[in-house]
């Protein structure tokens, strides 16, 4: 796996803005809901990840030895967990995509996969 770097998360999150500019031009549904579907697949999709990641950035600072004790720090954590907790609802989204593909007729079929099959 390549170190991760602020430069590799950004460009995911380039490549998320060029998907919502290219959304945005009105493709044919189909092609769009295809470009989308993995992001908000309900095993691996973004809201997944982003929630999965939020608890292990929580995790990671309550456990540093030189993360302060204070009250403050602690409401700090409970707001990454609180979020990361409104992230994975959203993972219901899946359904949406579902209720699109019925609606243009889309045989496009998912497989669930680890992180790293992808």
């Amino acid at each position: 796996m390549p170190a991760l770097t602020p430069d590799t998360i950004r460009t995911a999150t380039e490549t998320l803005s060029l998907l919502t500019d290219y959304l945005r031009e009105s493709p044919d549904p189909e092609e769009a809901l295809a470009l989308v579907e993995p992001l908000l697949d309900e095993y691996t999709g973004l809201p997944v990840q982003l929630a999965d990641t939020l608890r292990a950035l929580a995790r990671a600072v309550q456990d540093h030895p030189d993360t302060p004790r204070t009250p403050e720090v602690g409401l700090l954590i409970a707001e990454l967990r609180t979020a990361a907790w409104e992230q994975a609802d959203q993972h219901t989204l899946h359904y949406v995509v579902d209720g699109l593909r019925g609606l243009y007729g889309s045989a496009v079929a998912t497989e669930p996969e680890c992180g790293s099959c992808r």
